[in-house]
């Protein structure tokens, strides 16, 4: 089954960006590569639990297992030694990425409490989007009674193009809930 946004980002979007940006060429048109989602778990350093807990939640949300994510240095302050596991991160690509992207633009992100929209400028200069959640219980597939700990996570957008404004225009294409500047809305 193709995913819903995958379908719509090629008989919707893409002949739009061709308006938009006046290129002719589909393939030099920006276009999502990949969505990176990281958890950093700073007491897995005291409780090991808290990891597999953490590992647990990102392969409900993310539909795959995790990769656990080591310590590059020692911190004497954090009582952190190399190689000791502190977090996870998970790379998606393909169908999916889009059904991931799906999930958060439609239901995870309207349930995020007090939401006002996202920083429309928070991309790196290299046209790739970036995203913090404060809480993982936004994701309807995990059960509250299980995942008692809130744990946080970030979310990367890498798309295939330099220029942030085109990027911004294909998120916000896919339906990104960007906050709007009182500048725009005029």
């Amino acid at each position: 089954m193709i995913p819903r946004l995958l379908t719509r980002y090629n008989e919707e979007i893409l002949p739009g960006l061709q308006e938009k940006i006046g290129r002719k060429n589909r393939l030099s048109l920006p276009r999502l590569k990949k969505i990176v989602i990281n958890m950093g778990v700073g007491s897995a350093v005291s409780e090991k639990k808290h990891l597999e807990e953490a590992v647990d939640a990102m392969t409900q949300i993310a539909g795959q297992k995790p990769v656990v994510t080591l310590a590059r240095r020692s911190i004497a302050g954090f009582r952190l030694r190399e190689g000791m596991p502190i977090g996870c991160r998970v790379t998606l690509r393909g169908h999916r990425m889009y059904e991931f992207l799906d999930r958060l633009i439609s239901i995870a992100l309207p349930r995020v409490r007090d939401f006002r929209g996202l920083n429309p400028d928070a991309f790196d200069g290299r046209g790739n989007y970036s995203i913090g959640l404060s809480e993982q219980l936004v994701f309807p597939e995990l059960n509250p009674d299980k995942f008692t700990r809130q744990q946080g996570m970030n979310i990367t957008f890498v798309i295939s193009t330099d220029s942030n404004d085109e990027a911004r225009m294909l998120l916000r294409d896919f339906g990104m809930p960007f906050r709007r500047d009182d500048s725009e809305s005029r």
